[in-house]
């Protein structure tokens, strides 16, 4: 009798182990920069809808994101708002190094509440403080966001950068900036173009040029700590024509 009763106990976690859902099959864990949100959403749903697992998404400052993944966290996919953060990972052996790819590209423009003044010309030494008007400019923290950084660097290369510089309003990633403009808690802030598109309450005030700061790109790769099977296959679509033409419609461009 014992011997029957330890062969169904043997039979029940045999099934328990072939009921368990299977975690390499399931989607892939992707960590993205705070600016790919909606684009990165639809790209999902593209995916789920040619029936595949939805991927799990979580947003953040690219800053944020590497710090975690340094510190162990796990994931399949890493997508950095700049080359920067993507680098400090490679140089700690935590990414597939073959995998890295441009994904997408950017703008950095100025917003301001779609109610708001005439826009401003951005140009050499404009009057950015004036237009403040004694109030703060919302940006993301420029001493390690890459949005941050970006909107220092084009302000320094302008001429402007000391100007405001007691005037910042930091948030801890680009969305906190650009939520601080649409509530008319900020008379201006810095994003990129992909975030103004994103929120019906702010407009463009002015973008700034290209050569005022380092090229915005959007590197991906395959994380050391990737388990599940459709993480190749996912990557790839995000880098297909059909993946592309989704970032397209949400105003990021291709890589240059």
């Amino acid at each position: 009798m014992r011997y029957l009763y330890s062969l169904f106990a043997l039979f029940l976690l045999a099934l328990a182990g072939c009921s368990a859902p299977n975690e390499t099959a399931k989607g892939p864990v992707v960590l993205a920069a705070a600016s790919m949100q909606e684009a990165l959403d639809a790209a999902a749903d593209a995916w789920a809808d040619k029936g595949h697992p939805r991927p799990v998404l979580s947003f953040a400052a690219s800053s944020a994101l590497a710090r975690q993944i340094s510190s162990g966290a796990q994931a399949d996919l890493y997508i950095s708002a700049d080359t920067r953060w993507m680098d400090v990972l490679a140089q700690k052996g935590l990414i597939v190094p073959e995998t890295r790819a441009v994904l997408v590209t950017n703008s950095l423009v100025l917003v301001a509440p779609r109610s708001s003044a005439p826009d401003l010309a951005i140009k050499p030494g404009f009057d950015l403080a004036a237009a403040l008007g004694g109030r703060r400019l919302a940006m993301a923290n420029p001493d390690g966001v890459p949005a941050g950084r970006y909107g220092k660097q084009a302000l320094e290369s302008l001429g402007v950068w000391d100007s405001v510089e007691t005037k910042i309003a930091s948030g801890e990633n680009v969305r906190v900036a650009l939520g601080l403009v649409s509530r008319n808690e900020a008379p201006l802030g810095i994003v990129y173009a992909t975030d103004a598109i994103a929120d019906p309450h702010v407009k463009v005030a002015g973008t700034f040029p290209d050569a005022s700061h380092a090229p915005i790109i959007y590197p991906i790769a395959l994380l050391k700590t990737s388990r599940r099977t459709e993480t190749k296959a996912f990557l790839a679509f995000l880098l297909s024509p059909d993946g592309q033409a989704i970032f397209a419609k949400y105003g990021f461009g291709g890589a240059r």
